[in-house]
């Protein structure tokens, strides 16, 4: 499954309603490091289809949604559950240490 694209039409249903914990990737297409992880946020969703929805709001697009949740520094992922922000990572980073974050979202669920 692809990452799913998450704006400020559909992020209160597919992000804040989702009953599944939720990876959402804020980047824009001029940021030299969010193209760095966007691999690893595109295998993470194959990785965990079922278990996280996995998705990207891009920031430049949907302002809103950026706002609304104070995005200051791209990439910056945000995990949610149950409406609320459980995790975040600012900053590219290994994508194992994206997935443990996931993990552990997943042992309290």
């Amino acid at each position: 499954m692809k990452a799913l694209e998450f704006t400020d039409a559909n992020f209160a249903t597919e992000v804040e309603q989702s009953n599944i914990p939720v990876l959402v990737d804020f980047w824009a297409v001029w940021c030299g490091p969010c193209k760095m992880i966007a691999p690893y946020v595109e295998e993470l969703s194959k990785e965990y289809e079922g278990k996280v929805k996995v998705g990207k709001v891009d920031v430049d697009s949907n302002p809103n949604t950026s706002m609304t949740y104070g995005i200051r520094s791209i990439p910056t992922l945000l995990i949610f559950r149950d409406g609320k922000i459980a995790d975040q990572i600012i900053g590219a980073v290994p994508k194992q240490a994206i997935a443990q974050k996931l993990d552990a979202q997943l042992q309290v669920a």
